[in-house]
């Protein structure tokens, strides 16, 4: 089979048009339709649907970009290898974690990465879904929870709890409650327990929801429930390394918490030698050891 031409067939099915398959290409429309008809000839095979609004794969279009999808994947997991066997730490980096770890956590902190590492290009992705990192989906990922996935190098971080924070405005209002039955006074602000989070926050928000709150404002992110306790409408469930870019927030009934959440980076085992990686992962390990001597001595000034 002619790999030019599954080259195209790839970015055809990929983008759903000639037209933006060739601009991708650097080939004229006619080019790429001629190499996608040569290919359907020599498989004896229609792999498109036309229609006036571009294409669709056909049952055997589907199970050829299922393959071209899977060697592309291979070739970039073969580029990454190739790149990283240079001394220097540079090129694109996927990462992937939680939309809370991710916006309140790691992204205030690249600022440190990318000063030592000026020519490395981080790709932040950050979503709930636990994305394939076999299957290179990503490089490397920072998950709530021990990765199940085969075939990964894994490391446990640290731990997470969450718990309760309110703004000192709000309490200086609303007053501060000292047991489940105070909260009828308050809002409460939490992720939707409907939305994929980990199950000791769901534990934790299903609890408190039962409790016979004021009023309740449910968001499908920590950083959207950061927001609403910064801005004073609420009593809110938060991972408790908030605290330490938000030192004003007031913890709020603070024999409650949540089950411990540990935090595990994990990679590939093809990129064991993965030099970008080895820069990312000792980044993070240093900023969790900053963030543990600033605990200790938080707790030696208040004692």
């Amino acid at each position: 089979m002619d790999w030019d031409k599954l080259r195209i067939f790839h970015a055809v099915a990929d983008a759903g048009s000639l037209t933006h398959a060739g601009d991708t290409l650097h080939l004229s429309q006619s080019a790429v339709s001629r190499q996608v008809r040569a290919l359907e000839e020599s498989l004896d095979a229609t792999l498109f649907h036309r229609h006036a609004r571009g294409l669709i794969l056909t049952e055997q279009g589907e199970l050829l970009f299922e393959a071209t999808r899977a060697m592309a994947k291979r070739l970039d997991a073969a580029a990454a290898r190739i790149r990283d066997s240079e001394d220097r730490v540079f090129g694109e980096l996927r990462v992937t974690t939680t939309i809370g770890f991710g916006t309140l956590w790691l992204a205030p902190r690249l600022t440190s990465l990318y000063d030592k590492y000026p020519n490395l290009n981080v790709d932040l992705r950050l979503e709930e879904r636990v994305l394939d990192l076999p299957m290179r989906e990503a490089d490397v990922a920072i998950r709530m929870k021990e990765p199940s996935q085969a075939d990964l190098i894994r490391k446990r971080l640290m731990s997470v709890r969450m718990r309760l924070y309110a703004s000192p405005e709000y309490l200086a209002e609303r007053g501060t409650p000292e047991t489940g039955a105070d909260l009828a006074g308050h809002r409460l602000i939490c992720q939707n327990p409907d939305m994929p989070q980990v199950n000791a926050a769901v534990a934790l928000s299903k609890s408190l929801i039962t409790q016979d709150v004021g009023s309740l404002l449910t968001v499908n992110n920590y950083f959207g429930v950061l927001q609403g306790v910064i801005h004073n409408l609420g009593i809110g469930i938060l991972p408790d390394y908030v605290t330490h870019d938000f030192p004003d927030l007031v913890r709020v009934m603070p024999d409650i918490d949540s089950a411990e959440v540990p935090v595990f980076l994990a990679y590939p085992e093809e990129l064991r030698h993965s030099k970008r990686i080895a820069a990312f992962r000792d980044f993070v390990q240093d900023e969790i050891i900053a963030r543990r001597r600033l605990e200790r001595e938080a707790a030696a000034a208040a004692t």
